[in-house]
């Protein structure tokens, strides 16, 4: 029997599918091994029938990325995987909150639906694990100052225009976008931050008028060594560092500062990613 989720791309397990029916999107869903599905044809009628759809159904999957003008969209699979790649980071940068007593500071946006505003069609992003500061951030629809966005089966190209989504379409409210992408022999995590591009020559008003792109600030490669017994972790360039300030939209108060996401955090955060390979 054909199926009306067509393939667009050769190979028995495609990245890219024309959605007819929501019960056949639902069998490549089951039946995918990738943590990502590119979905055309989806008119807004029909998001909202697979939307209503996941919801009844509790379906796990997330809406990473759509848009009605394209019609395009982008689903997220939550493998194992996927999920290793981003919630032990997520968690250890939440454990570091409540160490500096902030708890009740900070909001887990986690993947709730955020909708882009100023847009003639529907345009929106769940993300992975996310989060904001209170009560800046606190309200229903509010973007969070922290995504952080794994990827296997997404392409490193496919991740940085995601992390290009997430600025833009917060209207520059994302302050730190943290991408963790898994490829067999690496875990690469990549840090993005956005800020004024200065031009040669740009007088301040001009400069007013520029919108800020995105930086990668840093970038670290994590390896595995199977040579050593125990097996072994190499993390390259340093710890992870993520901006207080830019987080908590203010300066650190007394015995606050930026989060530090160690060496050693880094290993035991790679070991666990590893083991769902």
């Amino acid at each position: 029997m054909p199926t009306s989720v067509e393939s667009k791309q050769g190979g028995d397990d495609p990245g890219t599918v024309r959605f007819t029916n929501v019960q056949d999107l639902l069998n490549v869903i089951d039946c995918t091994a990738r943590d990502s599905l590119t979905v055309t044809n989806v008119s807004l009628n029909r998001f909202t029938e697979i939307e209503s759809t996941r919801e009844n159904q509790r379906r796990k999957f997330r809406f990473r990325y759509y848009d009605s003008n394209s019609r395009i969209l982008i689903i997220t699979i939550t493998t194992g995987l996927h999920e290793q790649l981003h919630k032990p980071l997520y968690n250890e940068y939440v454990g570091q909150v409540r160490d500096m007593g902030l708890s009740k500071s900070w909001k887990d946006i986690a993947s709730a639906g955020l909708s882009a505003q100023g847009y003639s069609g529907r345009r929106g992003k769940e993300g992975d694990s996310t989060g904001g500061p209170k009560p800046e951030r606190a309200t229903k629809g509010a973007w969070p100052t922290l995504v952080i966005e794994a990827g296997v089966s997404e392409t490193l190209g496919e991740l940085h225009l995601d992390m290009q989504r997430w600025f833009s379409m917060s209207n520059h409210e994302v302050n730190i976008v943290l991408l963790a992408k898994f490829d067999d022999t690496k875990i690469l995590l990549e840090k993005w931050e956005e800020e004024m591009p200065v031009r040669p020559g740009a007088t301040t008003t001009r400069r007013s008028l520029q919108h800020p792109e995105p930086v990668l600030r840093q970038s670290i490669t994590i390896t595995q060594n199977t040579t050593t017994n125990p097996i072994s972790y190499n993390v390259t360039r340093g710890a992870l560092l993520l901006s207080f300030r830019l987080l908590f939209l203010r300066d650190p108060g007394p015995g606050e500062g930026d989060f530090v996401i160690g060496v050693q955090e880094l290993e035991e955060y790679a070991e666990n990613v590893w083991v769902e390979v």
